[in-house]
Order: structure tokens, then C-alpha cells, then sequence
């Protein structure tokens, strides 16, 4: 089995560490080509406007300069043109990458990436919270738990269409409690707000800045499992279809 292995955190960030470690305990057969440069919440985006530089950094590590989705496009087309890859794993994402954070995330877009190409994909991150903190992530929960979840979803197969986003909650492998399948969960219209700041010169700047306290998650959501500390998977189809809307839209302008 040949697994390409690609994140938005860049190509010199733990958490592609971590995930070689776990595509080298399936595989022996691993490529990574990852950002030159931190690329979150860059979501599905291409770079259009401008060249995409590659790097080979050691054998079979790729930088390229450019996003998860230039990655895993250049990967395939360019890279393994003549060894396809049958797995693609994108990660482990320093942060969860739950709710709304699909939307945004350069982790979920390089599996997207990947499904669109027709390549069974999974999205991995790994949560951190007030005493963990952003520097100091449960990266052995990741490790320590993936192999056996990516096996099992090897041999159930992933449909067409559809990746896997698995969150791994903020504490030790031994203190996980269980595995839930949930469905991607929504915090509301005030997760997002814009902080204004003033430079050395009184100039205004801002930060988009997201609220994380106060929320109550839904029963059965990925936000739920991890707060109580389960392994969250939520597979994620493609096609965004809406369709209740489209027989309701199809009757009125019939």
C-alpha cells in the first residue's frame, strides 16, 4: 500500500511527524509532500496566480510552495504520476478541525483533494485546550490511536465521495473513552469576531478572532465526543447538495 501523506501546518511541523510514524506503522511505501509554509485556514483553495515551487527536502519528502490542495494535486499528477497512491492521510493537524472549522481547514481540504482525485481519504487532528495549550498537543493520543481506526476503515472502505475527518480529544491515550461516529456538530454565528488593535503609530489592525467558551454542543456531534474526551470520526461527503431544497425549488419553478 503506497500512502501519501500531506497537512496544512507546513513540512517541518510535528504533527506530519506524527503522521509518518503512523503511515510507517501500515506501510513502508510513504511520500510526504506537505506546505513549505504554515497554510491553515487556507480551506480548498489552488494556487492559480502564481507558480508552484517544489522542493525535495530528503527522499521522498516534498516542500512545495503552495497549499494542501496544490499539494496533493501536485502529488498525484506530478510526483507519483506512475505509482498512485492508495491511501492519502492528511495531518495531524496541531488543533481540532470540527463544526465550522471544515469549512475553513486546509487539513479536511487535502482530503478533499484526495476524494475528488478518487483516492480514499482521511483528515486527522489532534485537540488541545487550556492546559495542554497550542505548543504542547496529546501528539502520542494521535499516534497512539490511528493505525487500528485507519485499518478498520480500510477494511469497511470509504465510500466514493466521501473522506473521514477524525478529531482526537485533549488528553493521554490511556485516558480516551471510546470511539463515537458523530456528525459534524455547529457553534453558532458568534464563534467568529473581529479584534481591533492599534499599532506603535495609532493606526488601526485587525484579527479575526474565534470565541471557544460557551458553547453547548449538539448530542451526537463531533464537538460533543470531544468534550468528553471520545475519538471523534465524521465522514464528509462532497456533494453539498441540499436536497429537500432542490424538490422544493424544482416544484416552485416547474
Amino acid at each position: 500500500m503506497r500512502i501519501l501523506i500531506t497537512n496544512d501546518d507546513g513540512i517541518h511541523a510535528p504533527g506530519l511527524a506524527v503522521m509518518e510514524r503512523i503511515a510507517r506503522s501500515l506501510t513502508d511505501d510513504v511520500v510526504v509532500v506537505a506546505p513549505e509554509t504554515d497554510q491553515s485556514g487556507v480551506a480548498h483553495s489552488l494556487s492559480l496566480s502564481d507558480p508552484l515551487r517544489l522542493r525535495e527536502i530528503s527522499p521522498q519528502h516534498f516542500a512545495l510552495k503552495g497549499t494542501p490542495t496544490d499539494c496533493v494535486i501536485m502529488a498525484v499528477k506530478a510526483i507519483l504520476k506512475d505509482r498512485r497512491p492508495d491511501l492519502i492521510l492528511s495531518g495531524v493537524n496541531r488543533g481540532q478541525n470540527v463544526a465550522e472549522d471544515v469549512t475553513y481547514s486546509g487539513t479536511i481540504a487535502g482530503a478533499m483533494e484526495g476524494t475528488l482525485l478518487g483516492i480514499p481519504s482521511i483528515a486527522m487532528s489532534q485537540a488541545y485546550g487550556p492546559t495542554t495549550g497550542r505548543k504542547n498537543p496529546f501528539w502520542d493520543c494521535a499516534e497512539a490511536h490511528a493505525p487500528a481506526l485507519i485499518r478498520k476503515l480500510l477494511d469497511e472502505t470509504i465510500a466514493g465521495g466521501t473522506l473521514v475527518n477524525i478529531n482526537f480529544p485533549d488528553c493521554a491515550p490511556d485516558a480516551v473513552r471510546g470511539v463515537a461516529v458523530t456528525k459534524q456538530g455547529q457553534r453558532g454565528s458568534d464563534l467568529v469576531h473581529i479584534d481591533e488593535r492599534q499599532d506603535g503609530r495609532g493606526n488601526a489592525y485587525y484579527w479575526i478572532g474565534f470565541a471557544r467558551d460557551g458553547i453547548t454542543p449538539g448530542e451526537g456531534t463531533d464537538l460533543e465526543a470531544l468534550a468528553r474526551h471520545a475519538i471523534s470520526i465524521t465522514p464528509l461527503r462532497l456533494d453539498l447538495t441540499h436536497h429537500a431544497s432542490l424538490q422544493r425549488y424544482a416544484e416552485v419553478f416547474a
